[in-house]
């Protein structure tokens, strides 16, 4: 039980690069013990990331539109998640030295998008993947990580990171290097995920010229998500108000509302000594200051 308490303080506590990197472990992790629990019962579990996963061709995409979405969260394979989340996390801290939690999200979403459907018109329209598109399907987090790549490497091109058996190497180089493979590769065996990287290098480098010239580009996906949120927010009922009575309390009735008064105190101090003062609302503030004349 310390272990899942401990796991959902760091998330709660933690920036947008480690909520990123939980959430597509978390995915990882769960769909693996589906898997292994459905071999139990002799079933092959492995339909589970077809029906996550972005496929090419437009009419199974028509009957699973959440892909386009799912498939930046899914990995299937453990390398394939190791190196995603290693490329997250660094760049994704580089990201968060200039820009906001909220952009690193957008983008991270975006770019994603991008990603998919740079995948999505590659397998429709080049005669090349003719005979690919009725199977094949993209997953992975990598398209939107390239998007963070390229952002922070025009943010900060001579910036310079520690290679192993390399040295350093500026910022600048890894991304040209990254897109460079990316290029080479969109007629490999890995097609779909170059093009995808690709097309979120493409948002990465579009967000940072946008950037520039004054507009951001991520602030639609945090408005929906604002949006969203506010659907789950709790309303506030109001209460019709009654103006008092004339009529003297009782003994009973004064020192049943002393009590409930005291232990309205009692809280507010409690926060307080927890919180600090800092945390009170106005209408706390107001209590208790009144209590205090």
């Amino acid at each position: 039980m310390n272990l899942l308490e401990n796991l959902k303080s760091t998330y709660k506590q933690g920036d947008a690069v480690i909520r990123l990197i939980y959430i597509n472990v978390a995915l990882f992790l769960v769909l693996k013990i589906f898997v292994i629990v459905m071999q139990l019962f002799k079933v092959d579990g492995e339909f589970i990331y077809t029906y996550l996963a972005m496929p090419s061709n437009l009419k199974s995409l028509l009957y699973k539109p959440w892909t386009v979405v799912t498939y930046m969260f899914l990995h299937k394979d453990f390398f394939h998640i190791l190196f995603n989340m290693f490329a997250l996390y660094w760049f994704g801290k580089l990201f968060l030295m200039q820009f906001t939690q909220k952009q690193l999200y957008g983008l991270y979403f975006w770019g994603g998008l991008l990603a998919g459907l740079a995948y999505l018109v590659s397998y429709n329209v080049f005669p090349l993947f003719s005979d690919q598109v009725h199977f094949s399907i993209l997953m992975g987090a990598s398209g939107s990580i390239m998007a963070v790549i390229l952002a922070v490497a025009m943010q900060f091109p001579n910036m310079e990171l520690r290679f192993f058996l390399i040295g350093m190497v500026k910022l600048k180089y890894i991304a040209i290097a990254a897109v460079l493979i990316s290029v080479f590769g969109i007629t490999s065996s890995n097609a779909g995920g170059q093009l995808a990287h690709l097309g979120g290098a493409l948002y990465g480098y579009i967000f940072i010229i946008s950037l520039r010239r004054g507009k951001d580009v991520t602030k639609g996906f945090n408005k929906l998500m604002d949006s969203i949120s506010n659907l789950f927010k709790s309303r506030k009922f109001k209460v019709k108000r009654t103006k008092p009575s004339n009529r003297k309390m009782t003994d009973a009735e004064f020192n049943m509302d002393k009590a409930k008064r005291m232990k309205e105190i009692d809280r507010i101090l409690d926060k307080i000594k927890s919180s600090g003062y800092g945390s009170l609302t106005s209408e706390e503030k107001k209590k208790l200051f009144e209590q205090g004349k």
